[in-house]
C-alpha cells in the first residue's frame, strides 16, 4: 500500500451522501509544472498519473516518477520507466488455466523453499470467463447449442474441476462458468466498473478502473473509458500477486474523428479502416486515444468494437474518454444508480470527462472523417489487409495464385485466371440452383457456371443427396463469431434483419457453407427472441452454436465431411468469412487457406453467395420465387430499421437478468466434484492439468546470467511470424508429437480435444510449439509445419521441432531462433514464450518484435535480440546452419543492461568466414532486466514473496 503523498493529493469526494477517498490530479504542481501540464495530458496518461499518485511508496513509485509523467514531453521517445498497478486482472480459460496451474505450482515451490504457501494468492481481484473451450462441432440444428455444451463438458471436465478448486482455494478469484459469454463482452457488460472502489486501511477509495488481461483483446474495455491491455499470462500472474507492471511512459497517438458513418457502412467497416490506417502509420508500443466531435456520434458499442481491434493496429490501447454515452451504456447494462453517479462525478472531478472541443497534447495525430468509410473486408490472411467490398472479387483472384498454385499451362497467371473466371461472368443461378426446387438440374456451383470454365471444379454429393460443384474460392465457413462484433447490437441486429429479408425472398445458404452463430452473451439471444428474428437466422443455418469465441480462435469444428474430403483430395483453396478479428494463416480451420474478416451482415451475404468470386454489389445473390434476381441492396436493412429494432428489443432488464447470478453457473457446473485444500492434488494420470517444471531445483537466490556459446538454430523464419504460428492452437493431429504423446497415454484420437483446452499440460504444449501447419522453417525447405533439421546428427535430417529439441537438450546444446519483422504479433499467448523456453531456446534474434511477445520471452528467461538497423539474416548471409556465440550478456550481472551484445556465427563446415554483428538487446526496462536475471518473471516474484 502507498505510504507517501508527496503532493498532498489525498482528498475526499462526496457523491449522493457517500464519501470516497480520492487522489486529486490537479494537486500535481511544482517545479517545471504549470496549471495546464496535467490538464492538457491525454486521458490515458491522466489515468496512469492517478495510479502513480495513489501507489507512491518512495521506492518503486517516487515523486520523481509522478513529476515525469505530469510533465510528459509528447515529442520525446519513451525512456522513462514507471510501475503501473492495475485495479484488476481479467482472464479467459485458454490463457487463464495455465495461470492457475502456475499459481498452484508456485504454492508448492514456496512451501519447498520454506515459505508460506498461502502468500501465493491474488492481491488484485482476478476474474476468469470460460469462453474459449466451446467448439462448433454441431451446427445448423436447433440442438446445436445444447449438444456443443455437452461435448464441451465431456472434453474439459478435468480442467473445469481444477478451476472450481482454484475458485475456492484462492481469494479474490472468480470464475464465470461456460455457456455465459465471451470474456470481453462480459467485461464491458458486467465486470468493468469504470470507477473502481476498494476499502484500503478502513477507508473506501475511488479511482479509475484499470485492468490487464490474458487476452490481447482486453482492449475492448477501452471503449468504455477503462485503460487496460493484454499481457502474457506470466505478467498477469505477477499482477495478481501484487507486482506492478513495468512500462515506459508511452507516446500517445491522437486519432481525431469527425462526421458520421454513412448509410450502408457498419462498425466493422470503420474498424477495418482504422486498422489499416494505424498499422500503416505505425503504433506498436504506443497508446492510441480517440478525440474530436466524431466521438460523440459513435455509440458505445462501436467504440468497444474499435477498442477491441487495438492488437490488430499494434497499439497497446485504443481508448475513448468517459462521457454521457459511457454512462448511458452503463445504465443500459444494469449498473446501479450509485455506480452511475460515482462514474460521472469522479470523471468530471478529475478531468477525465470528454470535452469534444478540447485537444490534448499528443505525440502524433491522425484524422478520419467517418462519412468516408465504405463497406470493407480484410483478408485473405491479415486483419490490416483491408479490401473494399466493391473490389473483393478482383482482390480474391489476385491473391489466389499464392494459395492455388501457378497454372500448369504457359499462360501468365492473370491471363489464366481470366480464362478460368471471365470478367464478364457473374455467379447468377436460377431458382432451382439456389433453392433446390425441381428443375432440369439441381446442381449448384461455387464457381461461375455461365460460360466460363471453372479453374478446378469438383463434383460433391452430400449424404442427403444434394449435389454441387466445389471450386477455389468456395465459402465453406460463414461464422458470426468473436467479441469484436457480437458485442455490437447494430451489426448483430443488422445481420438478423438481413436474414429475415433473405428468407422472405426465398433465399437459402449454399449447401457447402458451414454457418454458425456464437454471440458474445446471452443478452444477444434475448433481444433476437424479443425482436422475433431468431427463426430467420435458423432458417439460413445460423443456429446458436455456443456463447464463446469459436471460429475466430480456430474452434470452428470440422467442415461438412464431404466438403472437407473434396478440399483435401483436390487441394482446393477454399474460404472462410467470419465477423472476427483474426484471420492469420492456419488459424480458422486446417482445411481452409484463405480467411476474410467481415461484418455480420456481410457474413450472411457470403453464406448466400457461397463464393468469394462474386461482386456483392453487381451480382445477384440468387433469385426469388418468381425467378427475379435478388441483390444485396434488396435485403440490406436501413439504419432506421436497425435503430428501431434496437430501441424495441433491448432493455436494461435483459442485462440484469442475465448477470444476476453469473458466477454460480448451471446445474452441470455446480454438480462437478470440487477438489479441496490449499495446494492442488495433482493427478499423475491427467492429460489436461500437470505440474510444470519451471521451479524444479530453483535456488532461493538466482545464479549469475551467462553468455550463450555453441548454440544452434532451431528455426529460421521470415516476416510476420505470429503467436499463432508459434503457440499451439486448434486441433491436435494424430501423427503429431502431441498426438503421439496423448495416444501413448491412453487417449483416443476422438478425445484429443484442442491445444487450447490442454494448455494446463506442458507436455502437450511443448510438443505443439512451432507446429502450425502454415509455418515455414527456412532451414527445412520444402516443408510446412513443425519441422526442422537436427544438427546433432551427421546428415542433419529433417525431423519435428520437438524431437530435434530433445536431442539438442540431451547434448547440452543451446538453441536460437532467427526471424524477420513483426515477430510475435498476434494474441498475448504465454505459451508462445513458454514453449519456446521449454524447447531449449535461449535467444531470439529478429528484425523487430510486437510488444507482448517480446516481453513474454523475457518473462520466460529468453533474451530477445534485434538485428542491426537495416540488416537481417539474409543480408548478413546467415543460412541457419551456423553455430552461434553471443557474448556481453554477462553485463547484466553488474546491475546494468547492455545496449548491444556481440553475435558470432561460425559456418558449420568449419571453413569460411565467421559472421559477426552487434545485436540490440531488447530488454527495455530495469524491471525486465530483473526478470531476466532471475530466469523469468515467476521466479522473480516467488523469490520476492519468499523474502517479504
Amino acid at each position: 500500500m502507498a505510504s507517501k503523498d508527496s503532493f498532498g493529493a489525498k482528498s475526499t469526494l462526496d457523491v449522493d451522501g457517500r464519501s470516497y477517498e480520492i487522489f486529486r490530479l490537479d494537486a500535481v504542481t511544482g517545479e517545471g509544472l504549470d496549471a495546464n501540464s496535467v490538464r492538457s495530458l491525454p486521458f490515458s496518461l491522466k489515468v496512469l498519473l492517478e495510479n502513480l499518485l495513489r501507489t507512491e511508496d518512495g521506492a518503486d513509485i517516487t515523486a520523481e516518477d509522478i513529476k515525469a509523467l505530469a510533465g510528459w514531453d509528447a515529442d520525446a521517445q519513451p525512456d522513462k520507466e514507471i510501475q503501473f498497478t492495475p485495479a484488476r486482472v481479467i482472464m479467459q480459460d485458454f490463457t487463464g488455466v495455465p495461470c492457475v496451474v502456475d499459481l498452484a505450482t508456485m504454492r508448492e515451490a514456496m512451501a519447498d523453499l520454506g515459505g508460506d504457501a498461502t502468500k501465493i494468492n491474488p492481491l488484485a481481484p482476478a476474474e476468469m470467463v470460460i469462453d474459449h473451450s466451446v467448439i462448433a462441432d454441431v451446427f445448423g440444428t436447433p440442438e446445436a447449442f445444447e449438444r456443443n455444451v455437452e461435448i464441451e463438458y465431456e472434453r474439459n471436465r478435468e480442467r473445469y474441476q481444477f478451476l472450481r478448486w482454484g475458485q475456492t482455494a484462492f481469494s479474490d478469484f472468480k470464475v464465470v462458468p461456460p455457456g455465459t459469454g465471451i470474456v470481453h463482452q462480459v467485461n464491458i457488460e458486467h465486470l468493468a466498473r469504470v470507477a473502481f472502489t476498494r476499502e484500503v486501511d478502513g477507508v473506501v477509495q475511488a479511482y479509475p478502473d484499470t485492468c490487464v488481461g490474458t487476452d490481447s483483446h482486453t482492449t475492448m474495455v477501452n471503449g468504455i473509458g477503462v485503460v487496460g491491455w493484454g499481457v502474457g499470462g506470466i505478467e498477469a500472474e505477477a499482477a495478481m500477486l501484487g507486482q506492478p507492471v513495468s512500462m515506459l511512459i508511452p507516446r500517445v497517438v491522437g486519432f481525431k474523428l469527425s462526421g458520421e458513418l454513412p448509410e450502408g457502412s457498419t462498425a466493422t467497416d470503420l474498424v477495418l479502416t482504422i486498422t489499416e490506417m494505424l498499422r500503416k502509420h505505425g503504433v506498436v508500443g504506443k497508446f492510441v486515444e480517440f478525440y474530436g466531435p466524431g466521438v460523440t456520434a459513435l455509440p458505445l458499442a462501436n467504440r468497444a468494437t474499435i477498442g477491441n481491434m487495438s492488437p490488430e493496429f499494434g497499439s497497446t490501447i485504443a481508448v475513448f474518454p468517459i462521457d454521457e454515452e459511457t454512462v448511458k451504456y452503463l445504465k443500459l447494462t444494469g449498473r446501479s444508480e450509485e455506480q452511475l453517479a460515482l462514474v460521472e462525478a469522479y470523471a468530471k472531478e478529475q478531468g477525465l470527462w470528454l470535452d469534444p472541443d478540447a485537444e490534448p497534447r499528443y505525440s502524433e495525430k491522425l484524422e478520419l472523417d467517418l462519412s468516408t468509410v465504405v463497406p470493407s473486408l480484410a483478408g485473405p490472411k491479415r486483419p490490416q489487409d483491408r479490401v473494399l467490398v466493391s473490389e473483393a472479387k478482383q482482390s480474391f483472384r489476385a491473391a489466389l495464385v499464392d494459395y492455388a498454385g501457378q497454372p500448369q499451362d504457359s499462360k501468365g497467371y492473370d491471363e489464366a485466371v481470366e480464362e478460368s473466371f471471365p470478367a464478364s461472368d457473374s455467379p447468377s443461378h436460377d431458382a432451382s440452383q439456389l433453392n433446390g426446387e425441381d428443375a432440369p438440374s439441381d446442381r449448384q456451383s461455387a464457381a461461375p457456371t455461365d460460360g466460363g470454365r471453372a479453374s478446378n471444379p469438383i463434383d460433391v454429393t452430400l449424404a442427403d443427396g444434394q449435389t454441387f460443384t466445389l471450386d477455389h474460392g468456395a465459402v465453406t465457413i460463414a461464422a458470426i463469431t468473436s467479441c469484436t462484433n457480437t458485442s455490437n447490437p447494430s451489426v448483430m441486429i443488422g445481420a438478423a434483419l438481413m436474414a429475415k429479408k433473405a428468407v422472405e425472398k426465398g433465399l437459402q445458404r449454399k449447401p457447402w457453407v458451414k454457418t454458425t452463430l456464437a454471440p458474445g452473451s446471452k443478452v444477444v439471444s434475448d433481444y433476437y427472441e424479443k425482436a422475433g428474428l431468431t427463426p430467420y437466422l435458423d432458417k439460413l443455418g445460423f443456429n446458436l452454436v455456443g456463447y464463446g469465441c469459436t471460429t475466430c480462435i480456430g474452434n470452428s469444428g470440422p467442415l461438412i465431411p464431404e466438403v472437407s474430403a473434396a478440399v483435401q483430395e483436390n487441394d482446393l483453396a477454399v474460404v472462410s468469412v467470419l465477423s472476427g478479428n483474426r484471420n492469420f494463416e492456419g488459424r480458422i480451420n486446417p482445411d481452409i487457406k484463405m480467411n476474410y474478416l467481415a461484418s455480420p451482415p456481410l457474413v450472411v451475404a457470403y453464406a448466400l453467395a457461397g463464393s468469394m468470386d462474386v461482386d456483392l454489389f453487381d451480382d445477384p445473390l440468387g433469385q426469388d420465387s418468381t425467378g427475379a434476381d435478388v441483390y444485396l441492396t434488396d435485403i440490406w436493412p436501413s439504419p432506421s430499421e436497425v435503430e428501431e429494432t434496437i430501441a424495441m428489443a433491448i432493455t436494461s432488464e435483459m442485462f440484469t437478468d442475465s448477470y444476476e447470478d453469473v458466477f454460480a453457473g448451471d446445474a452441470q457446473w455446480q454438480s462437478l466434484p470440487t477438489p479441496e485444500g490449499k495446494t492442488f492434488d495433482w493427478d499423475p494420470e491427467s492429460t489436461y492439468v500437470r505440474k510444470p517444471p519451471y521451479f524444479d531445483g530453483m535456488p532461493d537466490e538466482p545464479a549469475p546470467v551467462t553468455d550463450i556459446e555453441g548454440a544452434r538454430v532451431l528455426l529460421k523464419l521470415g516476416d510476420s511470424v505470429t503467436t499463432d504460428h508459434i503457440s499451439p492452437a486448434g486441433a491436435i493431429k494424430k501423427d503429431s508429437p502431441a498426438g503421439k504423446y496423448l495416444a501413448e497415454n491412453g487417449v483416443e484420437a476422438r478425445d484429443f480435444n484442442s491445444y487450447g483446452s490442454r494448455r494446463g499440460n506442458h507436455e502437450v504444449m511443448i510438443r505443439g510449439t512451432f507446429a502450425n501447419i502454415r509455418l515455414r522453417n527456412q532451414i527445412a525447405p520444402g516443408t510446412e509445419g513443425g519441422f526442422t533439421r537436427d544438427f546433432t546428427q551427421d546428415d542433419a535430417p529433417v525431423t519435428t521441432v520437438y524431437d530435434a529439441s530433445v536431442n539438442y537438450q540431451e547434448a547440452g546444446i543451446p538453441l536460437v531462433v532467427l526471424a524477420g519483422k513483426e515477430y510475435g504479433s498476434g494474441s498475448s499467448r504465454d505459451w508462445a514464450a513458454k514453449g519456446t523456453s521449454l524447447l531449449g531456446v535461449k535467444a531470439v534474434i529478429a528484425e523487430s518484435y510486437e510488444r507482448i511477445h517480446r516481453s513474454n520471452l523475457i518473462g520466460m528467461g529468453v533474451i530477445p535480440l534485434q538485428f542491426p538497423e537495416g540488416e537481417n539474416a539474409e543480408s548478413l548471409g546467415l543460412t541457419g546452419e551456423e553455430t552461434f556465440t553471443i557474448t556481453g550478456i554477462t553485463e547484466l550481472n553488474d546491475g546494468t543492461t547492455p545496449r548491444t551484445v556481440k553475435v558470432k556465427a561460425d559456418p558449420s563446415t568449419g571453413s569460411g568466414q565467421a559472421t559477426e554483428f552487434d545485436a540490440l538487446v531488447r530488454i527495455d526496462t530495469p524491471g525486465e532486466a530483473n526478470y531476466y536475471r532471475n530466469g523469468g518473471i515467476m521466479q522473480f516474484v516467488l523469490r520476492n514473496l519468499l523474502r517479504s
